[in-house]
């Protein structure tokens, strides 16, 4: 897996380019033209105290904290996609990663999609930040460690890395969910600290459980789909005693991660038959 980092990959978007691919992707060409007048000729200037800089007029990029900007840069780079079989291109917003399915120590399909991706981003003006993308090797076999090519970008070999954490899940090369667990219960522990805090000046049982619901159970049950089923005792134990710590705080009965996980496994099964009927 490659995790491949961009730099302002927002402040790049080119107007003549996306509305290209808008009228490939079938959009009334006055809307075309909507978008790219939209992009295209802004006006900024930066105020500091009483000082203003001079204008500056912008015709590269999408506004910042505009609600337009999050859909453009996904339509934008919609055709980054795989040429083999082999290879999947997962983006989500500015974040992409390379997956590659190496047989038979045949690494040629994979390096040449890195080849690819590299011209695609130079085609559309994105600037990859080499020091910033990292490879992680998942190989689960219990055979002889094999060698793999370094990737090289520019010239330039891509660190290799042992885990990396991808939207807040730490991804180890041997799916081991220790290093993701230990840094949940870290967190936990940190958020459980501040719930004592509260418990001391006397707040209310519900002031106590809105914070536990707001810190704790939104940090430890996120993305528990994924990894909470291959993790081992120890380490739901771990995760477990924050619960049961934050009940005794609260004087509230809390779900256990064991439920949550099968509540939410039920609802995405229902969610994938729904979706094949």
């Amino acid at each position: 897996m490659l995790f491949v980092d961009y730099s302002l990959a927002f402040n790049t978007i080119i107007p003549y380019r996306i509305t290209t691919n808008l009228e490939d992707l079938g959009l009334h060409p006055f809307l075309c033209d909507w978008i790219s007048n939209f992009l295209t000729g802004r006006s900024q200037s930066v105020r500091v105290d009483n000082f203003v800089s001079s204008t500056l007029t912008l015709s590269t990029g999408a506004p910042q904290v505009c609600v337009l900007s999050p859909l453009l840069y996904p339509l934008y780079t919609y055709d980054c996609m795989a040429t083999f079989s082999s290879i999947t291109i997962d983006n989500f917003a500015d974040d992409t990663v390379v997956m590659g399915l190496i047989s038979d120590n045949n690494e040629r399909a994979y390096l040449e999609e890195v080849k690819h991706l590299e011209n695609w981003c130079q085609e559309n003006n994105l600037f990859l930040i080499i020091s910033k993308t990292k490879e992680c090797i998942v190989d689960c076999s219990k055979k002889q460690e094999r060698h793999y090519q370094p990737v090289r970008i520019k010239g330039t070999m891509v660190e290799r890395v042992d885990s990396f954490r991808y939207f807040g899940v730490h991804i180890s090369q041997d799916l081991c969910w220790s290093h993701h667990t230990n840094s949940l219960a870290k967190k936990a522990c940190q958020c459980l600290y501040n719930l004592r805090g509260l418990r001391d000046f006397r707040l209310t049982s519900k002031v106590l459980w809105n914070f536990y619901t707001c810190t704790i159970e939104s940090i430890l049950p996120r993305n528990l789909t994924v990894w909470f089923g291959n993790c081992t005792k120890q380490d739901r134990q771990a995760l477990q005693r924050a619960v049961r710590s934050a009940e005794c705080i609260t004087h509230t009965e809390l779900p256990d991660l064991q439920t949550i996980y099968y509540k939410r496994c039920q609802t995405k099964a229902r969610r994938i038959v729904k979706a094949k009927q």
